[in-house]
């Protein structure tokens, strides 16, 4: 009884195995007859719509690649998108969509063919060495991209890249320089002292320098952001480098130049740090505030203007040793752009910079609000005038 109940029980099964097999079999029947009826119809029996779509569409062939650019950005919002105000990436994707560069589902949704910046500007801060990695044709014609971009924004390369590259993830650290009149490290307030005759003193340009190490290392820079808590693993930030170049002059006016090198930056941080390191340098607070800022104790740190503060260089250093001898790839450098790159600084971003100092006069108006800043103050922290 035992064996005639199994064999009746697989005999079952083999039948369910079988009818399944056959209804699948059939159904496949049915869609291939389907496909093919509707590929090999006549043109007469198809849609108009449906024969314009077939008669354009040509597959292209995109491949990852990464685009270098850099721009001037006093009259954007930073460099992402947002709706209903002027950004770099809408200039962006709008000239590529023009060109063919990007089909119009990429335009509405960047995401779909990988777009991603490797750095967040915000408002009013510019760039000179900005990447963004998205996928992309292999026959590109870059100043006619360009003639359709303002002139503070310049696309210089493009260059293929590794299937799975991510210009923010694969990025190992970040250069940032900011560009200052030397008047904001004088302990006089702006009032009592002139932009045209204003000359730092050594000792406090090499006070200045000792205060900007102070940040290099790893630190928690929970309050050079804003809601960050202490706690958060992801406030403690790496400084590599924080320099400052020595003072130059153009039209009467001093300047310097700082570079802080970081693997990577909260929003604001930089402004902040040097927001802090102005304070003391002035005189309006201690330099034990410094060392404070790193603790558990909360305060409302000021940032610094955003007008100086450039997006200089992004390093891809491990990228470059794994790939960019391989025969394949190229390296991620850009030595032979420099030329371009530099005049287009030279153009339109220092320009724009030191012009707008020495003319409008920024900096005296926030040294003047630098003066009454109140460390403990923290309703102000997100709704400070000089927005970013």
């Amino acid at each position: 009884n035992f064996a005639k109940i199994m064999s009746e029980a697989i005999e079952n099964r083999n039948a369910e195995v079988k009818a399944k097999k056959e209804a699948k079999n059939a159904y496949k029947s049915r869609y291939e007859s389907r496909k093919r009826a509707n590929y090999e119809a006549p043109s007469s029996e198809l849609s108009e719509e449906k024969k314009a779509c077939l008669e354009n569409f040509v597959r292209i062939k995109r491949k990852k690649s990464v685009i270098l650019l850099g721009y001037s950005g006093k009259n954007y919002y930073g460099m992402q998108r947002n709706p209903d105000v002027q950004t770099v990436e809408e200039e962006l994707l709008s000239a590529m969509l023009k060109h063919n560069w990007i089909t119009a589902d990429a335009y509405k949704l960047p995401q779909s063919i990988g777009f991603q910046r490797a750095a967040r500007t915000d408002k009013g801060v510019s760039a000179v060495r900005q990447l963004v990695s998205l996928k992309l044709p292999l026959d590109l014609n870059v100043a006619a991209l360009n003639s359709d971009l303002p002139r503070e924004i310049r696309v210089f390369a493009v260059k293929t890249v590794t299937q799975g590259f991510n210009s923010k993830n694969d990025c190992m650290a970040r250069t940032y320089t900011y560009t200052l009149p030397t008047i904001a490290l004088s302990n006089h307030a702006g009032k009592e002292a002139s932009m045209d005759t204003y000359r730092v003193p050594m000792d406090i340009l090499q006070r200045f320098r000792c205060l900007l190490k102070v940040f290099e290392g790893t630190k928690n820079h929970h309050n050079f952001t804003i809601k960050k808590e202490y706690l958060d693993p992801s406030s403690n930030r790496y400084i590599l480098s924080f320099t400052c170049d020595d003072p130059f002059v153009i039209d009467g006016v001093e300047f310097a130049v700082l570079r802080v090198k970081g693997q990577s930056f909260m929003m604001h941080q930089i402004r902040k740090m040097i927001g802090l390191t102005l304070s003391i340098i002035r005189g309006h607070s201690d330099s034990k505030v410094l060392e404070a800022a790193f603790s558990a104790v909360k305060m409302n740190i000021p940032r610094a203007p955003g007008l100086g503060l450039v997006l200089d260089t992004l390093h891809y250093d491990r990228y470059n040793r794994r790939y960019g001898s391989d025969g394949i790839h190229t390296p991620l450098l850009w030595d032979e752009y420099e030329e371009e790159i530099q005049k287009f600084i030279r153009e339109e971003i220092h320009p724009i910079i030191t012009g707008t100092e020495i003319k409008d006069k920024p900096i005296l108006e926030w040294l003047e609000y630098l003066s009454t800043h109140d460390f403990s103050d923290k309703l102000t922290e997100d709704t400070e005038s000089n927005d970013e």
